[in-house]
């Protein structure tokens, strides 16, 4: 098999007839695949490079499938255009990334310990 070093996969629309979406709106696009993902990933999903950057976008910028979901793979585009748009079976919709994450146990507390940072700004810039 051809070695293959790409970060993610590509997913294509798999419907039974071309949609058009509106300006504005966001449609659930069905990709016809299902994965199950090891319990120590996640896949993540986002806007193919190259693929319509003019007219959509994933809806949520970029979304998750977690490993216990094991429904078909879809993706929720929205038309960031001002012309209706249309979406064909087997067109590049976007494209699915794996990676490892951490799992967080979250404590009720009353208190948190003091930094220098504080509750002061927020984001990186640290204005508001």
């Amino acid at each position: 098999t051809e070695q293959r070093f790409s970060a993610g996969a590509d997913l294509y629309a798999c419907m039974d007839h071309a949609v058009t979406i509106a300006p504005g709106e966001t449609y659930l696009v069905h990709t016809g695949i299902s994965a199950a993902i090891l319990k120590v990933m996640q896949g993540l999903f986002m806007r193919e490079a190259g693929c319509n950057q003019e007219r959509f976008g994933t809806s949520n910028k970029v979304g998750v499938i977690d490993a216990d979901y094991r429904g078909e793979i879809m993706v929720a585009l929205h038309n960031h255009s001002n012309q209706p748009a249309e979406i064909e079976n087997g067109e590049r919709i976007a494209q699915m990334v794996k990676h490892r994450f951490l799992t967080a146990e979250f404590v009720e507390t009353a208190e948190l310990d003091e930094t220098e940072r504080g509750a002061g700004g927020f984001g990186s810039t640290g204005r508001i």
